[in-house]
């Protein structure tokens, strides 16, 4: 295919509020070796979006500038080295920045195929929180079946995913909510239980659903306050994984409950991992969790989609933590789709 030289896509203009997103025409990525470039029809919002947005998440030395960790579309051309794909596949992709565009050249170990039975505009909202979830909880916190997982923020991207992963490997989801709307979503999504935090006391339910031995796991993007309450309700050997601080940076904890309840606390970032690591959860993803995306009855996320020159909009309704599920943006290319 014929490619253009430039295309639409989302610069960050200085850091500050969603007002500095604006629509450019920007030159088309090089695909290098190794790489392949995908034609964009729908790229998915996620927190690091919005720090970066704020001058606070800077990208690596080597990644685009541009904002958008994770596209769906077709393949238009491959690099040198890229076998077992070809042009007009349909993938979904992991990228290193660059999402927010028409066009994104990502390294071929972090692309999968999208499921015959998913859109594009629904299989972009699914990678950067699928690879977060499944190296953290799944790799690194060693999610097994049969464990029982505090997920807070469980009406979001990050913990519907967890939702959904912990249940295809056999584990109990337990969603932490903010409203009867978020706590039936969670359980569409796969949740054994809900705790809406606005008028239940988390450690307390949490013990009362485990009957009084705490979760094994907790997937965590609050922070703050929320830690202290993470440790009374894991159990003994739990596994406390930090991914996001939305509430705060800091926390004051209780070591010598950690040390007494024998508990691991591990944070992580996506981004900056390495392509040898991106790729490896990728493998797992496509070994372990993707064919359950094309089970009968297999629940997506719920999507909520703007034109990719709205992203502005995007971001100020990510922003506000109402909504449900993902938000994507959705070029001319996707709107045709």
């Amino acid at each position: 295919m014929t490619l253009p030289a430039d295309m639409n896509a989302i610069v960050i203009a200085r850091p500050g509020g969603p007002e500095e997103l604006e629509l450019q025409r920007y030159p088309l990525p090089a695909c290098r070796d190794g790489e392949m470039l995908i034609r964009i029809a729908a790229a998915g919002v996620n927190g690091p979006d919005l720090a970066q947005r704020r001058g606070h998440y800077d990208p690596p030395p080597d990644a685009s500038p541009l904002p958008g960790l994770e596209v769906a579309g077709e393949i238009a051309a491959l690099g040198q080295g890229v076998a077992g794909w070809q042009q007009g596949d349909r993938v979904m992709a992991l990228t290193n920045g660059g999402g927010y565009a028409e066009y994104v050249a990502v390294p071929a170990g972090q692309v999968l195929l999208v499921p015959d039975n998913w859109t594009l505009r629904e299989a972009a909202a699914l990678p950067e929180t699928w690879f977060t979830v499944t190296q953290t909880l799944v790799m690194r916190a060693g999610l097994e079946p049969g464990m029982t997982v505090l997920v807070h923020g469980a009406a979001g991207g990050i913990g519907g995913a967890a939702i959904q992963i912990a249940t295809i490997l056999g584990a109990s989801a337990i969603a932490v909510v903010s409203s009867p709307a978020k706590a039936d979503y969670a359980r569409r999504l796969g949740a054994i239980a809900t705790i809406d935090y606005t008028r239940e006391d988390i450690v307390a339910r949490a013990l009362a659903l485990t009957g009084g031995t705490g979760v094994d796991r907790v997937l965590d993007i609050i922070g703050g306050l929320m830690a202290e309450r993470n440790i009374a309700a894991s159990a003994r050997g739990g596994h406390i994984v930090q991914v996001s601080t939305l509430d705060g940076a800091s926390a004051s904890i209780s070591l010598r409950a950690i040390m007494a309840k024998q508990l691991t606390l591990s944070g992580s970032t996506l981004r900056p991992q390495t392509p040898a690591t991106k790729a490896a959860i990728a493998d797992r993803i496509h070994a372990d969790l993707l064919p359950a995306l094309s089970r009968p009855g297999f629940v997506k996320s719920a999507v909520t989609s703007f034109p990719l020159e709205a992203a502005a909009q995007a971001h100020r309704a990510m922003e506000a933590r109402s909504h449900v599920g993902k938000i994507v943006l959705e070029t001319a290319f996707g709107a045709e789709r």
